[in-house]
């Protein structure tokens, strides 16, 4: 699917309180939008920030994260962001818990909840000749009133 709009990509220092601004400035990228839209991405997008600064380089000194959200026709809108990559791990939700185990926890969690809001979600390695990064993106249908 080619994308009919593409907002101006962001790039936020590695850090967790960035979280503000990137809340605001996705709000503000989303303004038009059903607001029940608009709050959906925002929280998903929040996870997603916060697990590029949590699990990879892009929390470390000098780590950054890329914000990118695109618009495929009246139909799909698609939120990403890329971390910094050597996490040495892929995103993934947990499936090894007991239903204990899930009612105690209190993290990973977030990409359960990007799953249930999302109509699909994924992620695909920045390049694939070693751990340069990770994009992981979420795309959410939008209904004729979005």
């Amino acid at each position: 699917m080619t994308p009919t709009r593409i907002w101006t990509h962001r790039l936020y220092p590695g850090e967790l309180r960035e979280l503000s601004r990137v809340r605001r400035e996705l709000t503000a990228d989303l303004a038009g939008f059903d607001p029940g839209v608009a709050d959906t991405l925002v929280l998903c997008g929040s996870e997603l920030f916060a697990n590029c600064v949590r699990y990879t380089a892009s929390g470390t000194e000098n780590g950054a994260v890329i914000r990118t959200l695109w618009l495929v026709g009246d139909r799909s809108l698609t939120l990403g962001f890329t971390d910094d990559g050597l996490g040495g791990t892929v995103p993934r939700i947990p499936t090894t818990r007991t239903p204990d185990e899930w009612e105690e926890a209190e993290g990973q969690r977030g990409l359960l909840m990007v799953q249930e809001l999302s109509t699909a979600w994924g992620y695909s390695p920045v390049c694939p000749f070693g751990d340069l990064g990770t994009h992981t993106w979420a795309t959410f249908t939008l209904t004729a009133q979005s």
